[in-house]
């Protein structure tokens, strides 16, 4: 019998429950939705989360798509899935935890007797651990972004080509090879020997169906990869960035993007323009690196120093 929470099943079945992770201030207890899908044969474990931020929600639409079409008569192994990480954020459509102010991929391995995100992050972590694989799905927030998997924990990793093999057997085609910040269940999973990728399927308000069907088929390509169901994958050449410039807007006013997400630019190639509500030009921002234009905001007017955009640097394939 598998159990995560309060969901519990035998080889061949499949149950969702709940993980306690604390009471809301009116002493309701806070339970996080989790399944548990047992496959009839032995196997590996693989963990998968989602809305980690509360307004990332393309990851939840994965999931909720994926879970249906598990049949675990069928599987090998054991997949067990939190489907929504960040409770309190979620509710409010926040991407933060409104109860302390905090990321919850800033706090992993997390603290069960810390803040409401520290044991959030703990009780995750704990079920993340038991895996011999993770997905943590992301997006890039409410801003604009390709579809891409990010590889944190570092190119001297001992897991390094571990990670980058699942990020590539995702297949969104683009990938992040950085070592990501303290916290992050990308770089704490690796430290316990799990590979790990995260996921940002694109990024949008609500949810979007193309960067979701991206998270659908990347799911089921990890599923037939590593054996926990039948099929084949063809692994592609992944474009890879290993650095990441953020651009600011240097004046406030409304801003004209100059490149499409995904396409390369050069060194020197204008990114965007700050014009007056008018159309006259303020300042003209041109990369500082050649690379992939990667993230932009969604809303076109900025303050000075707001951010604008991201390029994906020191870009290779594998």
């Amino acid at each position: 019998m598998t159990t995560l929470g309060t969901a519990q099943a035998a080889p061949g079945e499949m149950d969702t429950g709940r993980l306690s992770v604390g009471e809301t201030r009116d002493g309701t207890e806070v339970g996080l939705p989790v399944a548990v899908i047992d496959g009839a044969d032995d196997g590996d474990t693989l963990y998968m989360q989602a809305a980690s931020d509360g307004d990332e929600l393309n990851g939840v639409g994965v999931l909720q798509r994926v879970v249906p079409q598990l049949d675990p008569a069928e599987l090998s192994g054991t997949i067990l899935v939190v489907g929504i990480v960040n409770y309190h954020a979620f509710q409010v459509a926040e991407h933060r935890n409104p109860i302390d102010d905090t990321k919850t991929n800033r706090a992993y391995p997390g603290d069960e007797t810390g803040t409401s995100t520290e044991r959030i992050a703990a009780a995750t972590f704990g079920a993340a651990r038991r895996a011999d694989l993770i997905l943590d799905l992301h997006q890039g927030s409410t801003s604009r972004m390709i579809d891409e998997c990010r590889v944190r924990c570092g190119k001297r990793h001992r897991l390094h080509d571990a990670c980058l093999e699942l990020a590539k057997v995702f297949d969104c085609g683009y990938v992040l090879d950085q070592k990501g910040p303290d916290g992050q269940l990308a770089r704490a999973a690796p430290d316990e020997g799990i590979p790990t990728i995260d996921p940002e399927l694109g990024g949008c308000v609500g949810w979007d169906e193309q960067s979701i069907q991206a998270g659908v088929e990347g799911v089921f390509n990890v599923l037939s990869y590593y054996g926990f169901a039948d099929g084949s994958v063809d692994t592609a050449p992944q474009t890879r960035a290993s650095g990441f410039e953020q651009y600011g807007a240097p004046a406030g006013g409304l801003v004209s993007l100059k490149p499409d997400l995904g396409q390369r630019v050069a060194r020197g190639d204008t990114l965007f323009e700050v014009t007056d509500p008018f159309g006259g030009v303020k300042e003209t921002v041109t990369a500082d690196s050649s690379g992939v234009f990667w993230r932009t905001r969604r809303l076109p007017q900025v303050a000075t120093g707001e951010y604008v955009c991201s390029v994906g640097t020191d870009v290779d394939s594998f």
